[in-house]
């Protein structure tokens, strides 16, 4: 396989500025449920970077559970790698990637912990089987086996028989607090379509088009 020949030209529609919504959330939740109507499988999957102290960077893929004009807000361990290094500097950067719409949206911003309150409602609605699997999983440390784990998962099982299971202290929501928004719409000979929001202090959005 050359990858080099690896080529696919976009053009199923472009992106005017009168076409965007003057909130890029509602823009986004545009986007969002045109990509659900669509079919596409975890629409809301969304690439999630960040970086320590020193400039380390790392990503991984996470889902995302809560939008509103806050930000952009996904639940996990603040033990495991991506917990500590937001803890550590708190800033992120997002990108969800629809190919068969052909856009991505790109999103940068300052991190902050989603209020316990908030946490604890999005805990109750996960399976208990997900509820379990927070207590049983030291996120990111070493494993001498997959039996281990199992074994933690059995004795938190056990602990937790018969009784609603309760977040763990450790885990909780993190939110995605927008400074820039991109969104990309794929488009011939890759001159795409991109057009950002940046945030305006106080208040408020400015739109501009960035060469593709």
């Amino acid at each position: 396989m050359k990858l080099a020949d690896l080529r696919k030209d976009y053009g199923r529609e472009g992106l005017a500025e009168v076409d965007l919504d003057p909130s890029p959330f509602h823009q986004f939740e545009r986007w969002l449920g045109q990509a659900a109507e669509a079919g596409l499988a975890e629409p809301n999957a969304m690439t999630l970077a960040t970086c320590t102290p020193d400039g380390l960077p790392s990503a991984r893929i996470v889902l995302l559970r809560g939008l509103d004009e806050r930000g952009f807000a996904f639940f996990t361990s603040y033990e495991g790698r991506k917990g500590r290094e937001l803890e550590a500097n708190p800033r992120a950067a997002l990108v969800f990637y629809w190919a068969a719409l052909e856009r991505q949206v790109r999103v940068e911003g300052t991190v902050e912990r989603v209020a316990p309150e908030e946490s604890d409602v999005y805990f109750r609605t996960r399976p208990r089987g997900s509820q379990v699997g927070a207590w049983t999983s030291r996120q990111s440390e070493a494993l001498p086996d997959r039996a281990a784990l199992e074994r933690r998962l059995a004795e938190v099982e056990a602990e937790f028989v018969g009784r609603d299971v309760p977040r763990p202290p450790f885990w909780g929501g993190f939110r995605v607090c927008p400074l820039r928004i991109e969104f990309w719409q794929g488009r011939p000979s890759r001159l795409h379509d991109r057009l950002c929001y940046l945030r305006l202090e106080p208040t408020g959005w400015r739109i501009e088009r960035l060469s593709p």
